[in-house]
C-alpha cells in the first residue's frame, strides 16, 4: 500500500482539517510552521504562510496546533514541516523536546543540510542535483523515510510529473531500500498514482492547502480522490 502524506499550513482550524484528512485516507500529516521567507515554496503556500503569520502563528501558537491535532489524530504521524531560522530562534534541542512533547513523530527542515545539527533526527530530502554522495548521506541519516523533491524549484501544483523523478528514483534506489516519498507538484489523482508507480508514496501540498480552504469536507473528498488513485 502506498503511503499518502498530506501537507497542512498551522492554524487555528488545522487540528479538525488534519481529522478530515485521514478520515480521506492520508496516512501522515506535515504541519508547516510558517516562516516569513519560505524560500522553497510557491504562491500557494507562501500566501498560506503569510495569512498565518498575520493571524499570530509564531511557533508557540504552532506548537498549541500541534498538541491539538495529536488529540484528534492519535494515530497518525504528524510532522512538523518548517525552516533551519525558526529552531536557531527557539533553540534546536527545545524544539525537538517541546514538539515532540505536543505529539511530533519526527521533523523536515526544509533548508537545513544533512550535515548540520545531526543529533536533530528528522526527515531528509534529496532532490533532482543532489550528489551520490549526498544522497547516500542523506538515506543513511533520515527518519524513517526521504523525502523526494521531484523538480528543481519551488512547491506548486503541475499539470504532468517531473522527468527527473524516474531517475532520481532509480538513483535512490541503487544505494538504500529506504522509503521514499514524491513531493512538490502533486496535485491530482493522476499525479499521484504516477509517483505512487515509482516510488512508496507521494506528499501533496499546494494543492491540499488550496483545496483545505473550502473546509474539512472538501479536503476529505480531495483526499480520498488521491486514496483511490494510489490504490487502484
Amino acid at each position: 500500500m502506498k503511503t499518502l502524506v498530506i501537507y497542512l499550513m498551522a492554524e487555528p482550524e488545522t487540528p479538525e482539517l488534519a481529522r478530515a484528512a485521514v478520515e480521506g485516507g492520508a496516512d501522515i500529516v506535515e504541519l508547516g510552521f510558517p516562516f516569513s521567507d519560505p524560500l522553497a515554496e510557491g504562491p500557494v503556500i507562501r500566501r498560506a504562510s503569510e495569512r498565518a503569520l498575520a493571524r499570530g502563528m509564531r511557533t508557540g501558537a504552532c506548537l498549541d496546533v500541534l498538541a491539538r491535532t495529536r488529540e484528534l489524530i492519535p494515530e497518525t504521524p504528524i510532522v512538523p514541516m518548517t525552516y533551519a531560522a525558526i529552531l536557531e530562534a527557539y533553540g534546536y534541542a527545545r524544539f525537538a523536546a517541546d514538539a515532540r512533547d505536543r505529539g511530533a513523530t519526527s521533523f523536515i527542515l526544509v533548508d537545513l543540510p544533512v550535515e548540520e545539527q545531526p543529533a536533530l533526527r528528522r526527515i531528509q530530502l534529496v532532490a533532482p542535483t543532489s550528489t551520490d554522495q549526498r544522497i547516500r548521506a542523506a538515506c543513511e541519516a533520515t527518519d524513517g523515510w526521504l523525502y523526494l523533491v521531484s523538480v528543481t524549484g519551488t512547491t506548486g501544483a503541475r499539470t504532468e510529473l517531473s522527468p527527473a523523478v524516474p531517475p532520481l528514483v532509480q538513483r535512490v534506489r541503487a544505494v538504500s531500500d529506504m522509503p521514499m516519498y514524491v513531493g512538490f507538484g502533486i496535485s491530482t489523482p493522476e499525479l499521484a498514482r504516477a509517483a505512487g508507480e515509482l516510488a512508496d508514496g507521494v506528499v501533496v501540498g499546494s494543492r491540499a492547502v488550496e483545496v483545505a480552504e473550502n473546509g474539512p469536507d472538501a479536503l476529505r473528498s480531495f483526499v480520498a480522490s488521491l486514496r483511490a488513485a494510489l490504490d487502484t
